[in-house]
């Protein structure tokens, strides 16, 4: 027997495993100590009623779990909770009724149920677990009502149909991959009562066109929104003092931006691979540019680096092959490894007094650099510095 014949028979006897065990599994049982369950197969809708909690499940212990595949429908009445895992990969379940009862949606609750297309979510419900929806392919919409307080980490993630979402005033935190590869996800509110947002909590939302951060938020977690590459515009609020590891990487739509004057660090790639972005107002809160910060912003024609600037990290203009000049301050005491690496259009540079180190190929590849001023505060240049400087 090849390999393709063998294949198919393991296929065909798990599906034949699957069917008789269906088959053979009970039909209804307790899954809380006040609430039951019940599967009718001529309607494939499973049943929860009772009261109190529902019970905890993690994977596929799940007692309706043999029926994962065959389940398009769930009604639930009574309970209170969700539970962890409740109807993981039930990918058939095209719609469920959730209860004003309910004030609890259990981690990974819908997790994989591919064919879901809408859910309602009660004004009862507070608390949405992790990983809640992750994966739903198919759910076009959701309610959250404005009693949550939280949008948990992953809890909408991948939900590659997701249009627009209305984030309640109630919540306050976003969490970390929230609404991660939400790719047809086009507007998003967030409302003033936010004050994180998590990292990758918007991370590959790639229909995202425009965002507003409200003046709450302190902090924009790594990868927020790394690669939306349709989003063209970002209001930065004057709260914000942190802007996160790659943040806004791969934005390639992103044609400006200004950083208010409550940022004093702009994390390493932060703004990296933003082919569009052509200008930057860097304020003089900033102390330091990290790593690759606009490495490979190829449109980025000027920029102004404040006093206030001590260090630019390695490769942090590396491949910004539209700028022209540039001026160090005295502030900086520390050019980093391929800071301007292939800036191609590089023609002067203005090195103040106060550097102490040029790195390792920090100006390698600007072919068209004709001058540079060292001034006598260096004490050190990086092997290849000016390496390829035709």
């Amino acid at each position: 027997m090849n390999k393709t014949s063998l294949f198919k028979c393991i296929v065909a006897m798990s599906v034949l495993l699957g069917t008789t065990a269906a088959a053979n599994a009970q039909t209804s049982g307790s899954c809380g100590d006040n609430a039951t369950w019940s599967y009718d197969a001529a309607t494939t809708t499973l049943t929860i009623s009772g009261t109190g909690a529902m019970e905890n499940y993690s994977g596929n212990n799940a007692p309706w779990y043999s029926y994962r595949s065959q389940i398009t429908s769930v009604s639930i009445s009574g309970v209170t909770t969700i539970g962890n895992y409740a109807f993981w990969s039930c990918w058939s379940l095209a719609s469920v009724t959730i209860p004003s009862s309910v004030t609890t949606i259990g981690s990974s609750a819908f997790y994989n149920c591919q064919n879901l297309a809408s859910v309602s979510i009660p004004s009862s419900v507070t608390s949405i677990g992790s990983s809640a929806f992750y994966n739903c392919q198919n759910l076009a919409s959701v309610s959250i009502p404005s009693s949550v307080t939280s949008i948990s980490e992953y809890a909408f993630y991948n939900c590659t149909s997701l249009a627009s979402v209305t984030i309640p005033s109630s919540v306050t935190s976003i969490s970390e991959y929230a609404f991660s590869g939400c790719s047809s996800l086009a507007s998003v509110t967030i409302p003033s009562s936010v004050t994180t947002i998590g990292s990758s909590a918007f991370g590959g939302c790639t229909s995202l066109a425009s965002v507003t951060i409200p003046s709450s938020v302190t902090t924009i977690g790594s990868n927020a929104f790394y690669s939306c590459t349709s989003l063209a515009s970002v209001t930065i609020p004057s709260s914000v003092t942190s802007i996160g590891f790659q943040a806004f990487y791969s934005c390639t739509s992103l044609a400006s931006v200004t950083i208010p004057s409550s940022v004093t660090t702009i994390g390493s790639n932060a703004f990296g691979g933003c082919t569009s972005l052509a200008s930057v107002t860097i304020p003089s809160s900033v102390t330091s540019i990290g790593s690759f910060a606009f490495s490979g912003c190829s449109s980025l024609a000027s920029v102004t680096i404040p006093s206030s600037v001590t260090t630019i990290g390695s490769n942090a203009f590396g491949g910004c092959t539209s700028l022209a000049s540039v001026t160090i301050p005295s502030s900086v005491t520390s050019i980093g490894s391929f800071a301007f690496q292939s800036c191609t259009r590089l023609a002067s540079v203005t090195i103040e007094s106060g550097v102490t180190t040029i790195g390792y190929s920090a100006f390698s590849s600007c072919t068209s650099l004709a001058s540079v001023t060292i001034p006598s505060s260096v004490t050190t240049i990086g092997s290849q510095a000016f390496y390829y400087c035709r």
